[in-house]
């Protein structure tokens, strides 16, 4: 396995990330923690997780994910070996988070988020706390990040300044080592970065985005930020939610599969993703690679990617997610990937 510097600490970690949203409501207790067992053993000392998992959000299991987690770690007795992520929820329209408040990315929200998030993982220190989404409008979940259509400043946004000092009193308060951002936009990774630097708060070390053969928008402005700042792409959703893989191709709907439990995959059903799947599916093929090795190697092979976030449900989709590290993007690959990605450019951002 290899390993990579977080931003510009001095914190190392796996180019394989274990994502954990599915459990506590596709995967038990028992299953997460043979996941993590697994994973660990193959090199793999970095976990992310979030109070709103698991997911699809709901109040009766928000922060499950936490809990398996903590109970993990008290049972391996393993903490010091473990570099665990987790996340604050940003503004959104759920009130189960803080008391019947919509969540934000206040002061107080943010201490209240992190003390339920330390007893739950039953660790007093968290070794990266990113900001889940941002708490202004911004083009996420599927929305096209390169055309702007949101309405002005809402009255009540929570300024960047307040976030920060937030992050700023975890970090002094050691329940934080390092900060990191979420389903952020190039304009918000350098206002908190300037912010960093004028010394209100924290640097930020990462930005969690999705990253992945259909959405390779992270590229047009925040690869440079990326390479230049020294912050590193935390890539989620590698498979496209598994679409990638090819299982949903024709209208399937496998037994089990998040699309056919959830009926959460818009994003993946857009003009031309399943012309650009099948692309794909394709190169995988002629190179005699499970789609799944192909399309996670190419998000680990990105030099502006510090960590892939794989996710499984099963441990026969989890041991093809860990044996991508040691998968090579030949250049030949890396042609016939860029021939479709022209060809049919991001059809899911």
């Amino acid at each position: 396995m290899e390993y990579r510097s977080l931003g510009r600490t001095d914190i190392r970690v796996s180019a394989i990330c274990l994502g954990t949203m599915t459990w506590g409501q596709q995967n038990t207790e028992a299953e997460g923690h043979a996941q993590m067992d697994y994973a660990f053993e193959k090199g793999v000392n970095f976990l992310d997780t979030a109070e709103l998992y698991s997911i699809p959000p709901k109040p009766e299991t928000q922060g499950a994910t936490e809990r398996i987690i903590g109970n993990w770690m008290k049972a391996r007795g393993n903490r010091d070996k473990v570099i665990l992520a987790s996340k604050v929820c940003g503004r959104n329209g759920f009130t189960w988070f803080r008391d019947g408040a919509k969540s934000t990315l206040s002061r107080a929200h943010i201490h209240d988020a992190i003390d339920k998030s330390l007893k739950r993982l039953q660790t007093d220190y968290i070794d990266l706390y990113q900001l889940h989404q941002p708490d202004r409008h911004v083009s996420q979940w599927g929305s096209n990040p390169t055309v702007y259509r949101h309405p002005a400043p809402a009255a009540d946004e929570v300024s960047i300044e307040e976030t920060l000092s937030a992050l700023d009193e975890l970090v002094k308060a050691g329940k934080v080592r390092h900060v990191g951002l979420s389903n952020e936009s190039a304009w918000g990774t350098m206002r908190f970065l300037a912010g960093a630097e004028a010394g209100k708060g924290p640097r930020v070390v990462s930005v969690q985005n999705a990253y992945n053969l259909l959405n390779r928008t992270y590229e047009v402005n925040l690869a440079e930020v990326t390479m230049r700042e020294e912050v590193g792409l935390l890539a989620y959703s590698p498979l496209a939610q598994g679409y990638l893989t090819g299982k949903y191709q024709n209208g399937a709907r496998p037994a089990g599969a998040r699309t056919t439990l959830f009926n959460r995959g818009d994003r993946y059903e857009t003009p031309g993703a399943h012309e650009a799947i099948d692309a794909y599916l394709g190169i995988a093929r002629e190179a005699g690679l499970d789609p799944a090795l192909l399309a996670n190697a190419f998000v680990t092979s990105r030099g502006f990617v510090t960590s892939n976030i794989i996710g499984a449900t099963s441990m026969e989709q989890l041991k093809v997610a860990i044996a991508s590290a040691d998968v090579a993007i030949t250049p030949e690959l890396e042609q016939k990937i860029n021939a479709v990605h022209q060809w049919r450019g991001n059809p899911c951002p």
